[in-house]
């Protein structure tokens, strides 16, 4: 049977070549005409069901009745969203992916990280690689139809792969990237149980993370000696994003294996966090282990803050919509987003999500100050909040492709319409000499002091001034945020804007960041051309950024979000209803 959702070779149907019957006595029938017909019925009905607008418009047109339809901004109404493929834009994502791993490949095969211009790879600790690189990308191979990559990546990971290595790596990392590549290969291979039981093995060694007083896992794991490791550099505490963005990939292992403890693991962190949450549904960047409660710490959507929110969403899909808690803890934070870190820009009003930092006043007290500062990795959030709004936020079960403003509750509209916004300053932010968009990029408060000779009117990058060493803030690294968003907006709309945006970032990339001789690099500075390199190539160039390109202009018929769920690194895991009722969901 062939994976639904998954790019198939194209099959030769045999057939009569007339379309007539043969023999003596052939006599013309109606049956064809009338199965035609029926089917282009149904074509119609289906068509003006998802596109009402077609004929609603101009029947009232024509009565002379005004329109009632509300229709959203970022939603088109003058046209029938087309989805089939872009094939030459599709392919040239499909090259580029080639171009990286054939590289990889040749040079660092099985290593965990790649750095194309030296043409070495190098491995997480001394004690050996753990298969970042591969199974971050073999589920890339099978939805591009790249048959022979993937067969020597399953051959590597059948005879290779072992967790068995005496250091310590990131439990988060560790799981969204390897286990999340295990399970959706598993999931697309057709089942192939060998990537199963390497999660599976794996999920087991990470389990005594989880063996603190309050049930929230240690930032590090070592695989070896299965035992979890405190993060030295953050006085023992955790990451909000990391310990809460491990549910999907915990949760499905626990439905594919029968083993209740992958999943009652995961949820409690879920539950403990929702125990210490405030009334606003913000959480700081941190957590103590040993009791479970926030400390005091920065607010915000970038790192070590960004996947919480996602993942509150996307376990309430990834069990079709059953598990109501996750759908108020969505509810309640985009309601504290709103009110409390939705800003404006000075010039073109651009719409931006700030952060808040905790400081002690004169009498001894904390305080927050808002800082109007955005992480790349806040992308994430304009195309998240879209398919919320479709689907957390809708008054109906089937959303229309525009949506329109009535299928939505307030709250859906409000949070469709931030999206869209989001994602425009996003792609505002890609206003550089290189097209690319800065690791960071601040904006113009009335307040800042700066005088516009020095900056530019809404956003800058801080510290690129000309002939200074370029700051941290202005590398581009690779990142697939914003194309995410644009993935998700076009498939909720059909808006073709998207896919051009889409675009435009590939072309920078290949422009920018590819190396002639195999791989592609991060840029040191998005506002210097010729550019600088740092030789790295980061694995989820192969497991996102790529994967979110071929999908923007692949037909929608692959992998539909309407059945699928991606992690946060762009593991596609299938929907599915859960077997197991804890009493927190």
């Amino acid at each position: 049977m062939e994976e639904p959702g998954v790019r198939q070779r194209k099959k030769t149907v045999s057939g009569s070549s007339n379309g007539h019957q043969t023999g003596d006595v052939a006599k013309p029938t109606r049956a064809f005409p009338r199965m035609y017909g029926l089917l282009l019925a149904v074509v119609l009905v289906l068509v003006l069901y998802k596109f009402p607008a077609l004929v609603k418009t101009p029947l009232n047109q024509l009565l002379g009745t005004p329109d009632s339809t509300k229709y959203l901004q970022g939603a088109p109404t003058t046209y029938v969203p087309t989805f089939a493929a872009d094939e030459a834009k599709r392919d040239a994502v499909v090259e580029a992916f080639k171009h990286a791993w054939h590289a990889y490949e040749r040079d660092a095969m099985g290593d965990d990280e790649y750095h194309p211009i030296s043409h070495t790879g190098s491995n997480l600790t001394q004690a050996g690689g753990i298969g970042y690189t591969v199974t971050d990308s073999i589920d890339t191979m099978i939805i591009m139809g790249l048959d022979d990559e993937y067969h020597r990546a399953r051959e590597w990971v059948s005879d290779k792969l072992s967790f068995d290595r005496d250091g310590n790596v990131s439990t988060f990392e560790t799981t969204i990237r390897i286990m999340g590549g295990l399970l959706a290969a598993y999931h697309l291979s057709g089942e192939d149980t060998l990537f199963l039981e390497k999660a599976q093995e794996l999920g087991n060694r990470i389990l005594p993370t989880f063996e603190t007083e309050s049930g929230l896992p240690l930032s590090l794991v070592n695989l070896a000696l299965r035992e979890g490791v405190p993060d030295g550099d953050n006085n023992g505490f955790v990451s909000t994003s990391e310990v809460s963005t491990i549910q999907l990939e915990f949760r499905y292992l626990a439905y594919l294996t029968d083993e209740d403890a992958f999943w009652e693991k995961a949820e409690n962190v879920m539950a403990v966090l929702k125990a210490g949450a405030q009334p606003h549904g913000l959480a700081s960047i941190f957590v103590d282990p040993k009791i479970g409660r926030y400390r005091t710490s920065p607010i915000r959507l970038g790192s070590r803050g960004d996947s919480y929110y996602e993942y509150l969403l996307k376990q309430y899909l990834q069990t079709n919509q059953t598990e109501l808690v996750y759908r108020e803890m969505y509810d309640t934070a985009m309601t504290g987003i709103h009110d409390h870190l939705v800003k404006r820009g000075l010039s073109n009003n651009l719409l931006y999500i700030a952060e808040l930092n905790p400081e002690r006043t004169e009498e001894g007290k904390i305080g927050w100050r808002l800082v109007p500062k955005q992480d790349h990795l806040v992308c994430f959030l304009g195309g998240s909040l879209m398919l919320g709004a479709t689907t957390s936020g809708a008054l109906v079960d089937h959303v229309s492709i525009p949506p329109r403003a009535e299928e939505l509750t307030g709250q859906g509209e409000r949070d469709w319409l931030t999206g869209v916004e989001l994602i425009n300053t996003c792609m505002a932010t890609h206003d550089t000499q290189t097209g690319l968009a800065p690791e960071i990029a601040h904006f113009r408060i009335a307040s800042d002091g700066i005088e516009k000779s020095v900056a530019p009117a809404d956003w800058y990058i801080k510290g690129a001034r000309l002939g200074a060493r370029p700051s941290f803030d202005a590398r581009y690294i690779l990142r697939p945020e914003t194309i995410e968003s644009l993935f998700l907006a076009f498939r909720l709309t059909g808006d073709p804007i998207y896919r051009d945006y889409g675009w435009a970032i590939f072309q920078a990339i290949e422009k920018h960041c590819r190396i002639p001789t195999g791989g592609y690099a991060s840029v040191i500075n998005v506002d210097q051309v010729p550019v600088v390199h740092d030789d790295k190539m980061e694995t989820f160039l192969l497991s996102e950024t790529f994967k979110y390109l071929y999908l923007l202009f692949a037909d929608s018929n692959v992998l539909p979000l309407n059945e699928y769920v991606f992690n946060t690194e762009a593991h596609p895991l299938p929907i599915f209803h859960p077997t197991i009722r804890t009493g927190f969901s």
